[in-house]
């Protein structure tokens, strides 16, 4: 089949990986000017993982990762109040787990490609015409093409997914919270291989060190600490962090200060798109376009992989009855997910706990994590994958 796949993230190069090996004509648009880079630190295990080792990836992945000693939580005056050295969760994933950037695992799924999919940047899908046996696609730059499938794998904000199903009101689901994260280059101090966070209520600020003397920092705030609008410019977010921020102390104010010379800035809400369906004739959603389970989940990258193979996987097993792929495709991601979004709403708190008790409380709990019982007992769960990925033959 001719398929568009709309997004070059983590779920359309995933998808288009597995759609090649079945023959299909796969044409992936990304609205970015060229693949993106840097990005935050994800953690990765679970099904995505597995699906990653059967696409022979994990190699470079791990290449790419960082073998995380601890995540430490601090005080003002930068001591120790809690944390838990990383080996439990390596632990309780039997050592099938990399802590990488976004947008790493990205690259390395489209190196993957090895130019067997048309890729177009600087544009996007602008208009879909589903005519019952085929879709006419427009798109803002490119000319229009008749296909069979259209596939929305571009993330929380996705435009497929409005120009299908409606607008993100009617699906975007806030945890409460808004979330920025940056590189800066040359900052002191670094602690290697640790993740270092402080927090005050409502807020939480952390920083990772990253290779070439770069040290990722991400905030977490609730949203009635952000006054005004959502910021749209590079100055405006800068301007809200510094505001948000202003009274926190630790490495807040150096943290601030560095800001000033940082050229990009992710800034958004944690939310999660939730919705009764993802198809809708030939269109169908993927990853966080479909069920987001937002940025605080960490597991967001690996749950995009696992439901390109699903997808895939089905279209192939299906040959021509695409309806009936989508059927399989959702009936058998829907409750999976639906359960991670369930965890996900539940964890989101513990990023920035919203009293001060509260951050002294998962402080405490944390430093506990080092014992493997009292840590399957309170995430153990969460890091499990209660699915099981049918064997396709591609």
């Amino acid at each position: 089949m001719r398929i568009v796949i709309n997004g070059a993230g983590i779920a359309g190069p995933s998808l288009a990986y597995w759609l090649a090996k079945s023959g299909h004509d796969v044409m992936l648009v990304e609205a970015a000017p060229r693949p993106r880079s840097g990005g935050y630190v994800i953690d990765f295990w679970g099904v995505g993982y597995d699906v990653a080792e059967k696409m022979g990836v994990l190699p470079r992945i791990h290449q790419l990762g960082y073998q995380v000693r601890e995540v430490r939580f601090v005080d003002a005056s930068g001591r120790t109040s809690g944390g838990f050295p990383v080996d439990s969760l390596l632990r309780m994933t039997k050592g099938r787990f990399a802590s990488v950037r976004r947008y790493d695992v990205s690259a390395t799924i489209s190196g993957a490609l090895d130019g067997r999919v048309e890729t177009i940047f600087g544009d996007s899908v602008a208009s879909i015409d589903d005519r019952g046996d085929s879709v006419r696609v427009g798109f803002d730059h490119a000319a229009a093409r008749e296909v069979d499938l259209v596939i929305g794998a571009d993330g929380l904000h996705s435009r497929v997914r409005k120009l299908v199903f409606g607008p993100d009101v009617r699906f975007a689901v806030s945890l409460g919270y808004h979330v920025a994260a940056f590189e800066l280059v040359g900052y002191r101090p670094r602690d290697e291989l640790v993740y270092v966070s402080h927090a005050v209520a409502g807020r939480q600020i952390s920083r990772f060190t990253m290779r070439d003397d770069r040290t990722l920092v991400l905030m977490v705030f609730r949203d009635e600490c952000l006054t005004g609008a959502t910021p749209a410019t590079e100055d405006e977010r800068k301007a809200a962090l510094a505001g948000v921020f202003a009274d926190v102390r630790w490495e807040a104010p150096r943290i601030l200060a560095a800001m000033a010379d940082v050229d990009e800035i992710y800034f958004d809400s944690v939310s999660q798109i939730r919705m009764d369906r993802w198809t809708s004739g030939r269109t169908a959603l993927l990853g966080d376009a479909a069920a987001c389970v937002s940025l605080l989940a960490g597991e967001g990258t690996g749950l995009a992989i696992a439901g390109a193979y699903v997808l895939a996987g089905e279209l192939h097993a299906s040959g021509s009855d695409y309806a009936l792929a989508f059927a399989r495709y959702e009936e058998r991601m829907r409750p999976f997910l639906a359960g991670k979004q369930r965890t996900a709403a539940r964890f989101a708190s513990s990023f920035a706990p919203a009293t001060t008790l509260g951050v002294t409380v998962r402080d405490l709990v944390s430093r506990l994590f080092r014992f493997p019982l009292v840590a399957n007992l309170v995430i153990g769960r969460d890091l499990r994958d209660d699915v099981v990925l049918p064997e396709y033959a591609f």
